[in-house]
């Protein structure tokens, strides 16, 4: 990894982004947020393809022998980004009331969110084990605390962000849908573009979570997501000088 050259592609398109049409910058925009939520739903295991994802998000429309649960992660998913964006519009860091309220937002009509579980968890198929109740809400004041004062760069806090809360995992559920959306909420506060996890990359970024939650080696996180965001950096300077 050269973060010293995906600092400079970082620059490049935020000095340059303008020069793009508006009309292509928001079909661009529009098409990372379809696929972000249907990625980040379908590897929780939400059926909903990407055209019926499109169809509810972009052109309202409701599509019929899916479960409604399926269909409130979607357009719960959407709304969640929305107010991520509008916060960092509004220049907030990331903080507990933020997350709170994104959990709260992905949870509408499912299950009462944005509280903390009183209860043991297990993640399905993983080693790791999350603490008790009582642990993690220490281990969540420490979380909270290294947002404000860390010495990570860029791409490590964002790596920090999502592999530290998963490894909390301070909900009954919504955790993974959470975690991805406050990983990209540090990358745009940075300046990078936000990512999107493949669902068919699923046993690759789970290795490297279950890696980081227990080695506490967050190298392989940090790794995919400089791989994720070059990708995206790339497909920007492409589409606004391709001789760059």
């Amino acid at each position: 990894m050269d973060y010293n050259s995906l600092i400079e592609k970082r620059d490049f398109v935020k000095n340059n982004i303008d020069k793009l049409d508006k009309i292509l910058l928001e079909k661009y925009t529009t098409n990372f947020e379809i696929n972000f939520t249907h990625d980040s739903t379908a590897i929780e295991g939400n059926t909903l393809t990407l055209l019926e994802t499109k169809i509810i998000l972009e052109d309202k429309i409701s599509v019929g022998s899916k479960e409604l649960i399926e269909i409130y992660e979607v357009v719960n998913h959407d709304k969640a980004w929305n107010y991520v964006k509008e916060c960092i519009y509004e220049n907030e860091i990331l903080n507990e009331t933020i997350i709170k309220n994104i959990h709260k937002i992905l949870m509408e009509n499912i299950l009462e969110g944005g509280v903390y579980r009183d209860v043991e968890v297990v993640i399905s198929g993983a080693k790791h084990k999350p603490p008790s109740p009582f642990i993690a809400n220490y281990e969540l004041e420490e979380f909270y605390k290294t947002l404000k004062k860390n010495d990570y760069n860029n791409i490590a806090i964002a790596a920090y962000t999502h592999g530290e809360f998963v490894k909390i995992h301070p909900f009954i559920d919504g955790n993974g849908r959470t975690s991805r959306i406050i990983m990209n909420y540090q990358l745009i506060k940075s300046g990078f573009l936000p990512i999107s996890i493949k669902v068919e990359d699923k046993s690759e970024y789970y290795n490297v979570l279950e890696e980081y939650a227990t080695n506490n080696n967050l190298e392989p996180l940090i790794k995919l997501i400089y791989k994720l965001e070059e990708k995206e950096l790339d497909f920007y300077i492409k589409a606004i000088s391709p001789n760059f």
